[in-house]
C-alpha cells in the first residue's frame, strides 16, 4: 500500500509533513500528547522530535518519587540478573557434563557458544514488543520460557536436549536485560541518569561475579542437574513478588505513570493501590488524554529487523562497535581465567570461582561512583551551554553536547581498561615461567572490572540519551553487538594463547580496542551536529 502523506504539528508549533512510515520511524514516545486532549478537536498524537529530550506540557516526567524509582529500577535490574547468572553458573560444571553425557569437550563448548549467540539475538524480538505492549507482558513471556526450559534442563540427560534447551533458556533470560534498560528510560531523564546507573546495572554486575561460585559449589557437592533445579527455585521465588508489585512503566502504555494500564496483564497490585489512591485524591486523568494514548499504541508482531535500524545511524553504529569490542576483550579475560589459574596456580573449581570476586568488586564500586561523575559532568556542560538542569523533566537538549559530556569520562576508562588487560596478559605470561604473587592478578582484575564496566555504563547512558523513547530497542542492538563479539572472543582466546602466548594474545586484543577509540573521538566532536541534522529531517 502506498505511503500516505501526513501533516502534523510538533510541540514547538512547527509543522512536519512526510509519509506515514517516516513519521512512525521517528516516533519515540507519547510526549506530544497534551492535556488539551479533551477539546473538541482531535487529540494531538504527533511524535516528538527524535533523538533528544523535549520539555513537555505535562510537567514532571514521572509521577513516581525518587525512592519509588530506585525500587522499580532495582527490581528490573535483578530481573536482568538471570541472564548473566544462567550464562556463568554453567561454566564450572562443563567437565562433569562432558563425562556424564559421554561427549567431547568441543560439543559441550558449543552449548556455551550457541547460548551467547541467542543471547544477542533474542532481545531483538522482545524489545520492540515491550516498547508497544508494555514491560510486564514482555517480562511474563521471558520468565515463562525461562522457567519451563530450566525445568527441562534439570530433567534431561541427553546432549541434543541440552543444546536445544540451553538455546531456549538463553532466549528467555536475555530479553530481561533489554527490558531493564527500557524501565530506566521510562522513568528517568538524561539529567539524572547517572544517579540511577548503579541500581540499573547491579544485577548484570553481580551475575558474572556470583554465578561461578554458585555453580562451582553445586557441581562440586551435589550434581550438575542441581544447577538448573536451583534456577527453577530461584526463578519461582523471584517471580511471585515481582509480578505482584512491579508496576507497568512503558510510556506508550501508562505515559508518566498517571494513566491506568489498558489490560489485565499490565496491572500489578501496586498499580491498583496507587490508582485507587489517586482517584480518591481527585487526580483523575482526562478521558480524552487516555484515548489519545490508546490510539497511538499499536501492538505488532515482533520484527527483529527494527532493531537493525539502529545501526543505520552512524553515531550509534560507532558507539555500539566500541562497546562490543571492549566487551569482547573483557569476556576473553574472564573466559580464559579458568584455564590460566588452573594451569599456573593449580587451583580447583572453587578457588577459580573465587577469582571472579575481584572483578565483581571493582564493577560494583564502579557502578556506584561512575554515576555521580556522569551527572557532575552533565551539569558542568549544561551550565557552560546555558541549559538549565531540571530534574524529572524532559528538556530540549539539542544545544547540549551530550557526546562530549559522556565520553570525556568514558574514553579515559577505555584506555585504563586496555592498559590493565595488557598488564594482566604479561603477568599471567610471567607466572608460566616465574612465581608471581597472586595479589598481582587480583589487583589487575579489580582494576579491569572498575574501568571497563565504567566505560560500558557511560556508553549505555549515551545510547539511551540518543534514543530516549526506545531504550529497550537501543539496548537490544547493544546486546546483539556485545554478545556476538563476546562469543567470537571466547572462541578465539584459547587458540591465540596456544599460538602466541598469554602476553601477546591479550596485548593484541587490547590494541584492537585502543585502535577503535579515535572513532569515539569523532563521535565526541561531531555527534551533536549529527543529532541536529537527524532531527531536522
Amino acid at each position: 500500500m502506498a505511503d500516505q502523506q501526513v501533516s502534523t504539528t510538533t510541540t514547538n508549533g512547527q509543522t512536519m509533513t512526510g509519509n506515514s512510515n517516516d513519521i512512525e520511524k521517528h516516533e519515540m514516545d507519547p510526549e506530544a500528547i497534551s492535556d488539551s486532549s479533551n477539546s473538541s478537536g482531535p487529540p494531538n498524537t504527533s511524535p516528538p522530535e527524535p533523538f533528544h529530550d523535549q520539555q513537555t506540557t505535562e510537567g514532571a516526567y514521572s509521577v513516581y518519587s525518587v525512592t519509588q524509582k530506585k525500587c522499580i529500577i532495582l527490581a528490573a535490574s535483578f530481573a536482568a540478573f538471570f541472564s548473566p547468572l544462567s550464562s556463568s553458573i554453567y561454566l564450572p560444571a562443563l567437565s562433569s557434563i562432558t563425562t556424564d553425557l559421554h561427549v567431547s569437550n568441543s560439543k559441550i563448548n558449543l552449548t556455551v557458544t550457541t547460548y551467547m549467540i541467542i543471547q544477542g539475538l533474542a532481545p531483538m524480538l522482545i524489545a520492540g514488543f515491550s516498547d508497544t505492549a508494555g514491560r510486564r507482558p514482555a517480562y511474563a513471556i521471558c520468565f515463562t520460557v525461562y522457567l519451563l526450559t530450566n525445568l527441562g534442563l534439570a530433567l534431561q540427560n541427553s546432549y541434543p536436549a541440552l543444546l536445544v534447551l540451553r538455546c531456549l533458556q538463553s532466549a528467555g533470560s536475555s530479553g530481561t536485560v533489554a527490558l531493564a534498560n527500557g524501565v530506566v528510560g521510562d522513568l528517568i531523564t538524561s539529567s539524572e541518569s547517572g544517579t540511577y546507573v548503579a541500581f540499573a546495572s547491579l544485577g548484570s554486575i553481580l551475575g558474572p561475579t556470583l554465578s561461578p561460585i554458585i555453580g562451582g559449589l553445586l557441581s562440586e557437592y551435589l550434581d550438575w542437574h542441581w544447577i538448573f533445579w536451583f534456577l527453577v527455585i530461584l526463578t519461582g521465588a523471584f517471580c511471585v513478588p515481582f509480578f505482584l508489585f512491579m508496576p507497568e512503566t512503558c510510556r506508550r502504555v501508562v505515559h508518566d505513570g498517571s494513566v491506568p494500564p489498558p489490560s489485565l496483564l499490565n496491572w500489578s497490585l501496586t498499580d491498583v493501590i496507587r490508582h485507587g489512591n489517586r482517584a480518591r485524591a481527585g487526580l483523575v486523568v482526562d478521558a480524552g488524554r487516555i484515548q489519545a494514548l490508546r490510539e497511538q499504541r499499536k501492538i505488532r508482531i515482533p520484527n527483529p529487523l527494527t532493531t537493525l535500524v539502529v545501526f543505520a545511524d552512524k553515531e550509534t553504529a560507532l558507539i555500539l562497535l566500541a562497546t562490543g569490542l571492549a566487551f569482547g576483550c573483557t569476556y576473553a579475560v574472564l573466559t580464559g581465567a579458568s584455564s590460566l589459574f588452573e594451569y599456573f596456580y593449580r587451583f580447583n573449581d572453587i578457588q577459580i570461582a573465587l577469582m571472579f570476586v575481584p572483578f565483581g568488586a571493582g564493577s560494583t564500586i564502579s557502578a556506584f561512583t561512575t554515576g555521580r561523575l556522569v551527572d557532575w559532568n552533565y551539569r558542568r556542560h549544561a551550565k557552560r551551554c546555558g541549559v538549565p538542569v531540571v530534574r524529572n523533566r524532559r528538556q530540549n537538549l539539542s544545544r547540549l553536547p551530550l557526546e562530549r559530556a559522556r565520553l570525556e569520562l568514558g574514553l579515559p576508562m577505555f584506555y585504563t581498561g586496555c592498559a590493565t588487560v595488557i598488564a594482566y596478559g604479561w603477568t599471567m605470561n610471567m607466572a608460566h615461567h616465574h612465581h608471581v604473587s597472586l595479589a598481582v592478578p587480583v589487583i589487575l582484575l579489580f582494576l579491569l572490572g572498575y574501568s571497563l564496566v565504567a566505560a560500558f555504563q557511560v556508553l549505555n547512558i549515551l545510547m539511551v540519551d540518543i534514543y530516549p523513547g526506545k531504550p529497550a530497542t537501543a539496548t537490544a542492538a547493544n546486546n546483539l553487538v556485545r554478545c556476538e563479539i563476546g562469543a567470537a572472543a571466547s572462541a578465539v582466546i584459547a587458540p591465540m594463547v596456544e599460538a602466541m602466548g598469554t602476553g601477546w594474545s591479550y596485548t593484541v586484543l587490547a590494541l584492537i580496542v585502543v585502535g577503535f577509540t579515535p572513532c569515539l573521538m569523532v563521535v565526541m566532536r561531531y555527534g551533536m551536529g549529527w543529532r541536529q541534522q537527524e532531527a531536522e529531517k
